[in-house]
């Protein structure tokens, strides 16, 4: 397969990001408007690569699936998968942990969208010579990934790397002096 037939995978936890979003970051429940442009992070994922981007967004739907947010993932190039499973059962976990492992299989490129350390093995076993990247909020980051980014995990920062938010954030964050804008602060 030569280089231009790779494909990006962007696999999006969409349940640990929405849950990092309201619980840590802005206190409350996430209004849409809060929300990522998801849209923003195929463009990146192709502009990073230069090759296709294929998103899948996986969340838990509990035998009720929201229409309204599905169709519009359709609208926006995603791949919705609604899951469901037993009590207790953390159904985008499981299933995410089986598409990286299928991922590994593929002569293709990878790019998690979770804060969430139950994927460090996979994504670990994924660090073969391919690109695979972590995208999330870098303060919430699993400190697992880490240790991987030594065998060349890439991270990449959800609001300040792909711009995926209309609004600033209210994050405190480790500023690099390079960056620091003390009208941001007055």
């Amino acid at each position: 397969m030569d280089e231009a037939q790779r494909t990006t995978y962007v696999l999006v936890d969409g349940e640990n990001i929405d849950a990092t979003l309201g619980t840590a970051i802005l206190n409350r429940r996430p209004r849409p408007e809060d929300r990522p442009r998801w849209e923003r992070l195929l463009r990146f994922a192709e502009e990073r690569w230069d090759q296709p981007a294929s998103g899948l967004f996986f969340l838990a739907a509990n035998n009720e699936l929201p229409m309204a947010f599905v169709q519009a993932l359709l609208a926006i190039g995603y791949r919705p998968i609604p899951l469901s499973g037993g009590a207790g059962d953390k159904v985008v976990d499981i299933a995410i942990q089986r598409t990286l492992a299928e991922i590994r299989r593929r002569d293709a490129d990878v790019l998690l969208v979770s804060n969430d350390g139950d994927f460090v093995d996979e994504v670990g076993d994924l660090l073969d010579g391919r690109r695979v990247g972590v995208v999330g909020f870098v303060e919430f980051r699993n400190h697992a990934f880490v240790e991987l980014a030594e065998r060349g995990l890439l991270t990449f920062d959800l609001e300040y790397d792909v711009l995926a938010f209309n609004e600033r954030l209210p994050r405190v964050r480790v500023i690099p002096i390079d960056e620091f804008d003390p009208a941001q602060f007055l």
